[in-house]
């Protein structure tokens, strides 16, 4: 079929440096380049005369069927370029993110065909981080993947807004793997954490001496990062006396360590995140519009849950997979459970599904997470949690997890914290990293429920 393309559409395609396919307007493909063969590993006859949604999305419907946006679709209605953001499959038939590139061509008998050029935007194993990999397929998921590979591209700091718990600093992380800077260190701060007095101390170090009991040189994080990026979280709660500071440094690149005279540079990019509306408080005269001008050279903001419900499931399992690894109980949601999930708005994002199906995993009888499981922080309480004192660490705790109802989400906390202590023989750091916080986190946890030894 490939030999009956007219040669000048084949020339045509074969000038495309991307993979590029011809498809007609009953969704066949009738003609690919050569680089889309050697992307995706097959040869032409393994393509041409076969449906485009099978080929590309394993699909058995073309893709607007399954609430895609479908450049076939749009092209043909309004003759005009159309581009989108897909999941395509690789040549070992891995997911990926592809952004394609839609044009009509019109081909002789007054023929029409759709020309689709792909780029890819990423293999979606590459946005990861300790905690959990960001997951989804739909549209404004897709779209914000692009937006974040394309700032990563450039040297411009970046504000990545949106509400608490949508990911703001995993998306921080993909940005620094994509960019130029990944060779180099990534270094996070919650500015909203370091009092006023520490703020200097923590970002440009200081010398020995600089304060009582200060007895050695501390490097601050520009120092750390110099070459990499520094991710400043709350960017939005520094007080306007620490701004101006920021401000400068920022601007200049020179600092000085506290109690220290000798000028410091230091190259760092800077990716910040907040969940305020900025400009409001530079309006109310609450933050510096220099400093806002300066962190926000590109401004993205990251999608809310409910704005991606259909990605819920693929992000369910993936946590679930995440915090019943290594042994533990492995753990499936039932269909209800998920179209219950699927229902919620989850104001606290991917970090309250996570906490959701934290509580789900520690209550479930069985394997089987069904939707009496999937308690979310106004709900009412699902049945008696089934641990037996053997699957416990110690008989306080069997007593603490012991009948549900009279269970706080912090005494619900504490009994999964204990079972997976018990069932991983006490190894804390494989503890912490199910639970994807630090040891450190994990030691105050154990300390506040009682947990730890002695």
């Amino acid at each position: 079929m490939s030999d009956e393309l007219e040669p000048a559409l084949q020339s045509l395609i074969e000038t495309h440096e991307h993979p590029f396919v011809l498809i007609d307007a009953q969704y066949r493909i009738v003609g690919a380049n050569r680089a889309y063969c050697k992307n995706y590993g097959v040869r032409k006859t393994d393509v041409i005369g076969h449906f485009c949604y099978q080929v590309s999305h394993r699909s058995s419907v073309p893709c607007h069927q399954n609430g895609e946006d479908c450049p076939h679709q749009t092209v043909f209605r309004t003759a005009a370029a159309h581009d989108v953001i897909h999941t395509h499959f690789d040549v070992r038939h891995r997911p990926e993110y592809v952004r394609i590139k839609g044009y009509p061509i019109a081909g002789r008998n007054g023929l029409q065909y759709l020309g689709e050029a792909m780029i890819t935007v990423t293999d979606p194993e590459e946005i990861s981080c300790d905690s959990l990999r960001m997951v989804g397929g739909s549209p404004v998921f897709l779209q914000c993947v692009e937006h974040l590979s394309r700032a990563a591209e450039s040297e411009a700091s970046i504000l990545l807004t949106g509400e608490s718990g949508v990911g703001k600093e995993l998306a921080a992380q993909y940005i620094h793997k994509r960019s130029s800077r990944h060779d180099k260190a990534f270094l996070a701060i919650n500015c909203a954490a370091i009092s006023e007095t520490m703020f200097e101390d923590e970002l440009f170090g200081h010398e020995r001496g600089a304060f009582t009991g200060c007895i050695g040189r501390k490097q601050g994080l520009f120092e750390l990062a110099d070459g990499g990026t520094l991710f400043l979280d709350e960017v939005g709660e520094i007080p306007l006396p620490l701004q101006a500071k920021l401000l400068r440094v920022l601007e200049s690149g020179e600092f000085r360590r506290v109690g220290g005279v000798e000028t410091l540079r230091a190259n760092v990019r800077i990716v910040a995140a907040t969940n305020r509306h900025l400009l409001e408080l530079v309006t109310a005269g609450r933050y510096r519009a220099d400093l806002y001008y300066r962190i926000a050279s590109i401004d993205l903001r990251l999608p809310s849950l409910r704005e991606r419900r259909a990605d819920i499931p693929a992000l369910a399992e993936v946590i679930l997979k995440r915090i019943t690894v290594s042994g533990g109980q492995r753990c499936e949601l039932s269909d209800a459970a998920i179209r219950k999930l699927m229902s919620y708005d989850f104001p606290g994002n991917v970090r309250e599904l996570r906490n959701t199906l934290i509580k789900a995993v520690a209550l479930c009888r069985h394997h089987l997470i069904d939707e009496e499981y999937i308690v979310f922080a106004q709900g009412a309480m699902p049945p008696a949690l089934s641990a037996s004192p053997a699957s416990l660490s110690s008989a306080s705790v069997a007593q603490m997890t012991e009948a549900a109802s009279a269970q706080s989400m912090a005494e619900m906390e504490a009994g999964y914290i204990a079972r997976l202590l018990y069932t991983h023989g006490g190894h804390r750091r494989r503890v912490a990293d199910i639970l994807g916080i630090s040891e450190r986190t994990l030691y105050r946890k154990l300390k506040y429920y009682n947990l730890a030894e002695g």
